[in-house]
């Protein structure tokens, strides 16, 4: 049930004609073809735009602070989707620092959680809410070196699902791994991506 085939929506300029791609994650419940309409508001015009699509529209079935070994092996599954569809993107000759990537909730958890594991020069990193993923923050899960990437992370506080807690933690390890991080957080904004959020990702990455 939760494993993941690589189901791809594209949208923006066709991979092999673009230098920039963008991996957009949608949250729970959410899609493929909803994350991408976020193109509307963000300055992805010279970018081939990719959003992977969840098996059952959920990358995990549990929380992202359930201990690991319950949101296996959909976890593992999720990040093989994203190593599978870098791959894509590098055979089209678009370079990690040419590659962003954006996500929500759900979405920027599974994000945040890739991107530490691999760190390296990527062209920049937006988490809207979320959080490194586990019961507790396994620091020997993450390597490499981020380069100064810059690293957008937005949350609200509180937030139903994402504890500020864990958000700072995540924005300790990111840091620790050389990324540029800006963390803004948005005193009782609801669950969903506010118009700040996305002004703030054109002016802080794109």
């Amino acid at each position: 049930m939760y494993t993941h085939q690589q189901q791809l929506v594209t949208a923006g300029v066709p991979l092999s004609e673009a230098n920039k791609a963008i991996l957009m994650f949608h949250g729970r419940g959410g899609s493929a073809t909803a994350i991408i309409s976020l193109q509307r508001f963000l300055h992805l015009q010279d970018m081939a735009i990719v959003a992977p699509q969840a098996n059952r529209n959920s990358w995990y079935p549990y929380s992202f602070m359930a201990p690991e070994n319950q949101n296996q092996p959909a976890l593992d599954s999720a990040m093989a989707t994203i190593a599978e569809t870098m791959d894509e993107i590098d055979k089209n000759g678009i370079s990690p620092a040419n590659t962003y990537f954006l996500g929500f909730s759900q979405g920027a958890c599974l994000t945040l959680e890739y991107v530490a594991r691999n760190a390296q020069k990527y062209g920049g990193i937006i988490a809207f809410t979320g959080g490194l993923i586990g019961e507790r923050l396994v620091v020997s899960h993450y390597q490499g070196d981020f380069e100064q990437t810059p690293i957008l992370v937005t949350t609200s506080n509180p937030d139903p699902h994402v504890p500020l807690s864990r958000v700072e933690e995540s924005v300790v390890v990111l840091e620790g791994l050389g990324g540029q991080v800006e963390l803004n957080v948005y005193p009782g904004k609801m669950h969903s991506i506010s118009r700040e959020e996305l002004a703030l990702a054109n002016q802080w990455l794109l």
